[in-house]
């Protein structure tokens, strides 16, 4: 199976992989607190309006789930798309005989 053009497309950013490494050490974050990670632990000033924009890719892409819970919306990782390309360019092959 192909990997969706949409998920490299997601992983080809620098500032969505770095939103995909928050969500790693801690899932299930609102805007607000991604957008304030991101200033504080990486420097990068981008507008919430940017990272919602961000964070959209990542959910066409199918790496990021959202639930709303009242008034908030809380963002998940998923990595789960990313087996089609693991699957693709297997990392664990035999080398070849020289």
């Amino acid at each position: 199976m192909d990997a969706d053009p949409r998920l490299f497309k997601a992983i080809g950013d620098a500032t969505r992989r770095i939103i995909l490494d928050e969500l790693t050490d801690k899932d299930g974050q609102t805007l607000f607190e991604i957008c304030s990670r991101l200033a504080m632990k990486h420097d990068l000033a981008s507008s919430r309006q940017a990272i919602s924009q961000h964070l959209a890719v990542l959910e066409q892409a199918g790496l990021v789930h959202t639930r709303r819970q009242g008034r908030y919306k809380f963002h998940h990782i998923d990595t789960s798309p990313l087996r089609s390309i693991v699957e693709r360019w297997p990392i664990d092959r035999e080398e070849p005989n020289p």
